[in-house]
């Protein structure tokens, strides 16, 4: 019986260290960035953090890129789109996290809580100025991107929102100077507010 359960331990110990693998390049941490039903911060953050540490790696061999490559141009146009539409996830992510923070309209009966409604704002205010950072990056990527008949199968969106950048048709900066613009607004409603007002 002792036997018996010494070769179980020994099966299960060479079977777990068969599975774990370190995560070196881009296109592994990009696979675990996931989109929750629900957005909570704690979401947001893990999901920053796999695509932030993806702009940081290598890219992994043409051979497992999330497209078909057969040439050294390919290469570099799937490498550019690529980082582009890492910073567009990134946008996505830091306007989605900074919602949760904002105070859409000040309303009278939340004068009590003024100070922390204001550490909201501030917190969102953040958010979203580092999402205009990244705004400019996925310019910066989409303007180095030259015009081209490649066709990268599976990665079409990705010439999609190169294509909207450079017809304006999608322009986060107005989207997220809008954001800024009202949030000015609604915490100039706080700041003005005192025990008269509730």
């Amino acid at each position: 019986m002792k036997r018996l359960i010494l070769i179980g331990f020994i099966f299960l110990f060479t079977l777990t260290s068969l599975y774990p693998y370190r995560i070196l390049y881009t296109e592994q941490f990009y696979k675990l960035y996931h989109l929750h039903f629900y957005q909570y911060p704690d979401d947001c953050m893990e999901n920053i953090y796999y695509l932030e540490q993806a702009l940081k790696a290598e890219f992994c061999n043409p051979l497992y890129a999330l497209a078909k490559i057969e040439n050294k141009h390919q290469w570099e146009r799937y490498k550019q789109l690529f980082t582009m539409h890492i910073y567009l996830r990134l946008i996505q992510l830091y306007l989605t996290l900074g919602n949760g923070y904002d105070k859409k309209i000040a309303y009278f009966y939340n004068e009590p809580w003024k100070r922390q409604n204001l550490e909201s704002l501030k917190i969102a205010e953040q958010t979203f100025k580092v999402a205009l950072l990244y705004w400019d990056e996925a310019k910066k990527w989409s303007r180095k991107i030259k015009p081209s008949f490649i066709h990268l199968d599976k990665v079409e969106n990705w010439e999609d929102e190169h294509y909207r950048i450079q017809t304006g048709e999608l322009d986060y900066g107005d989207i997220i100077q809008s954001h800024l613009q009202r949030l000015q607004r609604v915490r100039r409603d706080f700041e003005n507010m005192d025990e008269t007002t509730y």
